[in-house]
């Protein structure tokens, strides 16, 4: 019986200690795509904006990686986690931020991904309010699922093209936040 309890016990700390907590924020070790694959946890940090936290978020790969242009590149499952964490955040807020991501990943290029990004922006359509989760997982062949609050919100069916200026905001030579960015690759390497 002290083998068994031993055991589980050291089962459930091995479940427990691979969760990262950020701002109070456990961000899940692993994320799974409607395919089945299961992403890993590469790294996460918080964004930040005049000395206030907006969101945590989270770069989840299949394997771990530290080179931003690999990533980027890369045509294979993944995803970014946020879990917003203030109440100042709305969603013209959001989108304005995401389009300005999006102009900063793309060098201003954003002409032949605007029906893209037009579907992507709608997913702040409805209001964000502090504890939201949002969740832009890219599945090759079909696009980025964007999920809300754990439940499908909507697919936004894509090429690579848009996958890497999506992942850009965060991890490009111009990211949303360079200590964000670094937190997100930084976990590996």
């Amino acid at each position: 019986m002290k083998f068994v309890s031993t055991l589980l016990l050291g089962l459930w700390l091995s479940a427990t200690v691979h969760a990262l907590e950020l701002g109070g924020i456990t961000m899940p070790e692993t994320l799974t795509t409607s395919d089945g694959a299961t992403l890993h946890l590469n790294g996460a940090g918080i964004r930040e904006k005049w000395f206030m936290d907006l969101y945590v978020g989270g770069l989840y790969l299949l394997q771990p990686s530290a080179d931003p242009d690999t990533i980027l590149s890369a045509d294979e499952p993944m995803a970014i986690r946020l879990h917003i964490v203030s109440g100042m955040i709305t969603s013209e807020k959001m989108v304005n931020a995401t389009m300005e991501g999006f102009e900063n990943s793309t060098g201003g290029n954003v002409d032949a991904l605007d029906v893209n990004i037009k579907a992507f922006l709608a997913a702040f359509d409805e209001a964000i309010k502090e504890g939201d989760i949002f969740a832009f997982i890219y599945e090759p062949g079909k696009g980025i699922h964007i999920m809300k609050n754990g439940a499908e919100y909507m697919l936004v069916e894509c090429e690579l093209a848009f996958k890497q200026a999506l992942f850009g905001i965060w991890l490009s030579d111009k990211p949303a936040q360079k200590s964000l960015k670094r937190d997100m690759l930084g976990r590996h390497g």
